[in-house]
């Protein structure tokens, strides 16, 4: 049932041309660039208005019973916006959560400005606010969320900040200044940790959503999540949360997701000798995704890296937002079984190279896809589903286990499982995961369901 390497273990890597493409896949995880773009877009940095930054700590009060404290204010961000600011949630219970040692995970271009440090606490949000955000035709104001490894700036502002777009060539406005002109009062969060904990960033979706709420002087805001940002606002308004946190507080008026795995996804344990390529650093990899391995044979070294595994081991858990994003889709459209140790990777053992623990255990570790399904979305929450049918992501390792946008099934993408209210369900052929986010024809259809 595992497939025979074909090169002793001391020798076994990928050729420099693989490894290229390969780090592709990694930056398209969810999404997202990668640490390897972290060079390009800290060439944005200087585009935040650095001169303005200190701002006395003031508690925010109004719609929001959450002890905010807005730390800084950025006048100048560029991209569209018209400023970014940083709030602190000192709510007890938010923690800092763990980034890779190597740097991989860390806050990176402009955003390391906003947030004063590569390392945030999850305590810590940044808002948005796109130029218009005052004067805006439309009656209720737009949250964006965005997905893993990436950011508001270049998810809904400037989608080719990284070159990382899911096409050759990327467009340098988004979703945000599409919706600006068409009148809609725009907002987008931002979260400390880039594939962190959905919990705690769905406690900041509520926090953002208040902080509209209190300064529009509006009752609801509508909310557009894509990709991994749509399980943490899902876990808002389905009062899906940590012991200590707040629940849904009946001000969301639609919720619209972009190929969200509202069915989940099981896409790094069954490509995962893929991932173990690019991220496994006795192996050369850099990229800031998860592995589904333990442990695994580089250069004929046997090594362990547990920060860099879905389940936590060894006091270690960088990666615990994509644990909760897990599904299982064996029983629909197989394994991928031309991948190394394909076997022991999806269902857990020690295989050929790699070790580990297998998707199920994972799940069993904290999958969040199974209580937002019991939970349910409140009838009151009119909620849309937009799924991409082309996968075709250059340079990666599309899912083609079954029709996909590249990297979530559709069948996931559409699943309308606990949802009370289904305002629209729409496929777009044409369109991959990347391209949901900026394509025209995905933004018109946003623009059509938000009304």
């Amino acid at each position: 049932m595992r497939r025979t390497p074909t090169h002793p273990a001391s020798t076994r890597r990928a050729p420099t041309a693989l490894a290229a493409a390969l780090l592709m896949l990694a930056a398209a995880f969810l999404g997202a660039p990668t640490a390897a773009q972290a060079a390009s877009a800290a060439n944005t940095a200087n585009t935040a208005n650095t001169a303005n930054t200190a701002t006395t700590a003031t508690t925010v009060s109004g719609a929001t019973a959450a002890p905010l404290t807005l730390e800084a204010t950025f006048p100048a961000p560029g991209n569209g916006w018209a400023k970014v600011e940083r709030y602190l949630d000192a709510t007890p219970g938010f923690r800092a959560e763990q980034f890779p040692s190597d740097g991989r995970g860390d806050q990176d271009g402009a955003r390391r400005t906003y947030f004063g440090t590569g390392r945030p606490s999850s305590a810590r949000f940044l808002l948005y606010s796109a130029v218009g955000w005052d004067t805006g035709s439309k009656a209720t104001p737009v949250l964006l969320v965005h997905g893993a490894n990436d950011n508001a700036d270049r998810a809904w502002a400037n989608p080719g900040e990284s070159s990382v777009c899911g096409a050759a060539s990327c467009p340098s406005t988004g979703l945000a200044q599409y919706l600006s002109g068409t009148g809609h009062r725009v907002f987008a969060i931002g979260f400390a940790h880039k594939h962190g904990d959905n919990l705690l960033q769905a406690q900041a979706v509520g926090d953002a959503v208040a902080l509209i709420r209190d300064r529009l002087g509006v009752p609801q805001v509508d909310v557009v999540a894509w990709s991994k940002g749509e399980v943490a606002a899902r876990a808002y308004v389905s009062s899906v949360k940590p012991s200590w946190g707040r629940s849904y507080a009946g001000d969301v008026r639609r919720l619209i997701t972009l190929g969200g795995p509202n069915g989940g996804l099981d896409y790094v344990y069954a490509h995962g000798w893929d991932f173990d390529l690019v991220s496994w650093p006795a192996c050369g990899g850099t990229a800031n995704v998860p592995s589904p391995h333990l442990s695994m044979t580089c250069y004929g070294t046997y090594t362990a890296q547990p920060c860099l595994g879905v389940l936590p081991s060894g006091g270690y858990d960088c990666y615990p937002g994509q644990r909760q994003l897990l599904a299982r889709w064996d029983g629909t459209y197989g394994v991928d079984s031309t991948a190394q140790d394909w076997w022991t990777t999806y269902y857990g053992g020690q295989g050929f190279y790699t070790s580990g623990q297998g998707i199920q255990a994972a799940i069993d570790a904290g999958s969040l896809i199974a209580p937002l399904r019991q939970a349910g979305i409140p009838a009151s929450v009119r909620t849309y589903l937009l799924a991409g049918g082309s996968a075709d992501i250059p340079g990666v390792l599309n899912e083609n286990r079954g029709p996909s946008d590249g990297l979530v099934f559709t069948a996931s993408a559409l699943d309308t499982t606990g949802i009370a209210t289904v305002g629209g369900t729409r496929l777009l052929g044409g369109l991959n995961h990347m391209k949901l986010a900026w394509a025209p024809e995905a933004e018109s259809q946003v623009d059509a369901w938000l009304g």
